[in-house]
């Protein structure tokens, strides 16, 4: 059994100015897809300057999308009893469903902006996004979220305020799966031409399946706990779309030509 680490969720502070670790994870995201975004815009006819244009809003759209959509699915409630909370979001509380969403209505208008098929954009922009996925985990893993289930396995961990059983960490197998591994897919499978979607749709897929796939180690939320059948999941439930959406634009691509 791990010992939970002690870190502290406020990474710097200069008198009253707090700076959390939860909110240098998205600055790192952002940054990197920002750095990997230059090294490929002109194969899109995209300029450096474009990119931050780009990651502007797409930076806009994660963070309006991400929290409306994390109050609206887990935690309407608290958002009824305490109007400004929705505004805290260095205390966490940020829903990936939500935030694609937001990205995907940036995307709809920088792609009608500049004149390109929308999956073209899409598929340049999906190799970006898992570093910031990783990073975010990690917040939520310093930020003592995401609580795993039980488990006997040698790195379990006792989770902060929930009894000394050894539990998952959950944070960091989603920081390994959506982070790391997703990353490598991506760019891996996005480095030479693609028909186009194929990318968009395999990010949708790989996302989808690894997300469903931690919520059967990874503790629902208390004020959820279980839709259905005793062990789905709100993150299930919202994940199920986008593995059939991965899929059909993956079939569609293959009508595509390549470029």
């Amino acid at each position: 059994m791990l010992r939970y680490p002690d870190i502290d969720p406020v990474a710097i502070s200069l008198g009253p100015l707090q700076v959390h670790w939860y909110g240098l994870m998205y600055v790192i995201g952002f940054v990197a897809a920002w750095w990997l975004g230059r090294r490929r815009a002109a194969r899109i006819g995209l300029t450096h300057d474009d990119v931050g244009d780009l990651l502007f809003y797409a930076a806009l759209g994660v963070v309006l999308g991400g929290r409306l959509g994390y109050a609206l699915f887990y935690g309407l409630g608290q958002w009824l009893a305490d109007p400004l909370w929705i505004f805290r979001i260095w205390d966490g509380g940020m829903s990936f469903h939500g935030g694609l969403a937001g990205v995907v209505l940036a995307a709809l208008w920088f792609a009608r902006k500049k004149r390109l098929a929308f999956f073209t954009l899409t598929d340049f922009v999906a190799p970006l996004v898992p570093i910031g996925l990783g990073a975010g985990r990690i917040g939520n893993f310093i930020n003592r979220e995401l609580p795993g289930r039980l488990t006997e396995l040698p790195w379990g961990m006792p989770f902060p305020g929930m009894g000394p059983e050894p539990r998952h960490p959950s944070a960091l197998y989603e920081a390994l799966l959506e982070g790391a591994v997703l990353f490598a897919a991506l760019w891996w499978v996005s480095a030479t031409p693609r028909r186009r979607g194929l990318v968009s749709g395999l990010f949708l897929l790989l996302y989808g399946v690894f997300r469903f796939a931690v919520e059967f180690v990874r503790l629902p939320d208390a004020h959820l706990g279980f839709i259905a059948f005793g062990w789905v999941t709100m993150g299930m439930l919202l994940t199920l779309p986008m593995i059939a959406a991965g899929l059909a634009l993956i079939a569609w691509s293959r009508r595509q030509p390549i470029p």
